[in-house]
């Protein structure tokens, strides 16, 4: 694997020593906040300090007005009411707090998610169709249906009243339904672009408990909307920011219905201080798996649990998502391998720019997945494609130079249908095209991107030497999670750094070691690092390493651990 290029982020540094001082902060933090744009006290101090009082006025999106009186109408008419989900976390913690929030309002509510093998991803007229005889009159979509033209278009055939919120890129025309309620609307001035679906459903949450003056509702539904915001990897700036680092506190504290404290159980939280790692890593595969391997039915009717007298049959739906999310690892992995085989022997895959695999009859409940791990080993933008019968369904996965709806776009022709954002995407094609579809995708790759932009890039945020990092200086580290897109985790250097214990190896995967500079020693683990263990043996004298500081917790005491992003040989090793 080719080494990252160490890139030097720069920093203001008056204006750092400034805010350090206007805040009382470590100028460490300081310098951190001035990178990511937060120069400016208030902005830093709301950005350190979160507040529900911060989320902006709901009422700001375009049609969210049309769409509360049409919910409010709708349930003082004991109109039936379904609410239209997406088979990922997103979509399903979408779902949940919609139709609890509609449920408390008195509302007759029904809830909807497509299987992904049974009935594809999306609005779809079919769904309609079923719905309409179910004697629903209003739907209301979350995190799809911004592309649903023909859903919307059946919609008004039936008679049906249809209100679309979603957070999709739109098409040039909105689908003609009731309303549509999306901040990515080219016609919104909504400040917040970036909200997940769930952060668009929680905007619609947030109008209704402002309508009938419940605002003291919703907090139940920011920690629910903090799992989908997470799992989707919007930018961790802004209301997101607001939902995740609120919505985690609240995860952690409790207390918790009988559905969401059963899945906390079984994913090993109960008792945790729960953090964006927790959801990404443990929590939402587990909520995700149901929606690729069987049914997103599990997860929903788990995180809508709410009678104590359900404990026993909550506790069965965790360990069935448990369950499924093992199922889903095998299948992950054997793909994975599969895929990775392909690129490596075959020249006509492996040696574009984008790299567009396919295989016969793959779980197209993990291909997305299994795209994201090949971007991650091969430095370059997937295409996993299922094969199935005539037909091929591919998850798409891109890196930060390359625009992947934009790509595809571009080779809309070849399509059956497509859709996603910028950085990841969704394709169904006849299988007789992947051919022309692996010629044209890299056609517009090869216009926009050069050997530089498939360069591994390691981003590091300042020198800091083991002298002076101490426990405010940790701490104040820390008040700037949760980590994730938009807000990453802060990665320091440090030179001429001596391994003075190890590295051993572990589970045959990552290396563990002690490392000394200038009379301290901290622990330190590099994750799937294995291969390493020769070099840094033959260099462990002197040097470089790129590091996050990590506080973990054993036995009930805190300690300092450095995750390393890399190590090499120290290049001042002559001074």
């Amino acid at each position: 694997m080719i080494p990252p290029r160490w890139e030097h982020s720069v920093c203001d540094e008056p204006s750092a020593a400034a805010l350090s001082a206007a805040l009382d902060i470590a100028p460490t933090v300081a310098r951190l906040l001035c990178q990511r744009g937060l120069s400016d006290p208030e902005l830093a101090a709301r950005f350190l300090h979160p507040s529900l009082d911060h989320l902006h006025d709901p009422m700001a999106l375009a049609d969210m007005g049309v769409a509360v009186d049409r919910i409010m109408k709708a349930i003082a008419a004991k109109e039936r009411i379904a609410i239209h989900g997406d088979y990922d976390v997103d979509g399903v913690t979408s779902t949940v707090i919609l139709r609890r929030a509609l449920e408390l309002l008195g509302a007759d509510v029904v809830h909807f998610i497509p299987e992904r093998l049974k009935e594809g991803y999306g609005l779809q007229p079919a769904a309609l169709d079923r719905l309409h005889a179910d004697g629903v009159s209003l739907v209301v979509s979350v995190d799809c249906g911004i592309r649903g033209a023909d859903a919307a278009r059946r919609a008004r055939e039936l008679g049906v009243d249809l209100i679309i919120t979603d957070h999709h890129e739109p098409d040039v025309e909105l689908p003609a339904a009731l309303a549509v309620i999306n901040p990515k609307r080219h016609d919104c001035s909504y400040p917040d672009k970036n909200l997940a679906g769930v952060g668009v459903a929680l905007k619609v949450v947030q109008a209704l408990c402002q309508r009938v003056g419940r605002e003291q509702w919703l907090p139940g539904f920011v920690k629910v909307a903090a799992i989908g915001t997470l799992a989707d990897v919007v930018p961790l700036v802004g209301e997101n920011r607001v939902i995740a680092k609120i919505g985690l506190d609240l995860l952690t504290k409790g207390p918790h219905k009988v559905g969401l404290r059963a899945l906390l159980d079984v994913s090993g939280l109960t008792g945790k201080t729960i953090d964006s790692y927790h959801i990404s890593f443990m929590l939402a595969p587990r909520v995700n798996a149901a929606g690729r391997m069987s049914t997103p039915d599990i997860a929903t009717r788990l995180l809508l649990a709410c009678d104590e007298a359900m404990g026993d049959e909550a506790r069965q739906l965790a360990l069935q998502l448990d369950g499924e999310n093992v199922k889903r690892q095998q299948e992950e992995a054997e793909i994975v391998a599969a895929a990775k085989k392909i690129v490596q022997t075959d020249p006509e895959i492996g040696a574009k720019s984008v790299i567009v695999v396919a295989g016969e009859g793959w779980h197209r409940g993990v291909i997305g997945i299994v795209a994201s791990k090949l971007v991650d080993a091969f430095r370059r933008p997937a295409i996993v494609l299922s094969i199935e019968g005539d037909t091929a369904y591919g998850s798409c996965r891109s890196i930060p130079h390359f625009d992947m709806l934009g790509a595809l776009e571009r080779c809309a022709p070849l399509f059956i249908r497509f859709g996603g954002h910028k950085q990841a995407a969704g394709v169904t094609l006849e299988a007789g095209r992947i051919k022309a579809l692996r010629a044209a995708v890299n056609a517009v790759a090869d216009e926009t991107l050069g050997p530089d932009d498939l360069m591994p890039r390691l981003r590091i945020d300042g020198d800091l030497s083991f002298r002076t990092i101490t426990d405010p200086v940790a701490s104040g580290i820390a008040s700037l999670a949760p980590f994730g897109a938009g807000n990453p985790r802060p990665v320091f250097s440090a030179r001429r750094v001596a391994i003075v214990d190890g590295p051993r190896k572990l589970k045959e995967r990552h290396l563990k070691m002690s490392l000394k500079q200038d009379g301290r020693i901290f622990r330190a683990v590099a994750w799937r690092a294995a291969e390493r263990h020769d070099y840094l043996t033959e260099h462990k004298t002197a040097l470089d390493v790129a590091f996050s500081l990590e506080q973990n917790q054993y036995n009930g005491a805190t300690y300092l651990e450095l995750t390393l992003a890399d190590l090499k040989k120290s290049e001042d090793v002559g001074i």
